[in-house]
């Protein structure tokens, strides 16, 4: 069986389009969106991060050739938007993370406010 023919790969695959599809039917409403809006929109964000984590992961652990060739097609994406050839994609998820937290935390402090 192929590695996009498991049942949980998947539903993987199209709960990561539904998210995305909601997250780009939003990223140019972001600069207005009161503060609620924007914690639910970082919430979105962090939501398909995951997602993509796990299925990175399983594509890495994958000796499926279609997986591999994901993987590949993934890493050549980074590399284009200016990820080091040599760093690995992981790099990536823990930087965004990291800033979707700092938005956050951002968006929280001006509430209190």
């Amino acid at each position: 069986m192929s590695f996009f023919d498991s049942d949980l790969v998947k539903k993987e695959l199209d709960e990561i389009t539904k998210i995305q599809d909601q997250i780009y039917g939003n990223v140019f409403k972001f600069p207005e969106m009161n503060d609620d809006e924007k914690i639910k929109h970082i919430e979105l964000l962090e939501s398909l991060l995951e997602k993509q984590k796990v299925l990175y992961t399983r594509v890495s652990l994958s000796d499926d050739p279609e997986a591999l060739n994901l993987k590949r097609m993934i890493v050549e994406s980074a590399v284009v938007m200016g990820m080091p050839k040599d760093k690995d994609i992981k790099v990536i998820f823990n930087n965004m993370s990291i800033m979707l937290t700092m938005m956050r935390k951002q968006i929280e402090e001006k509430k209190r406010l």
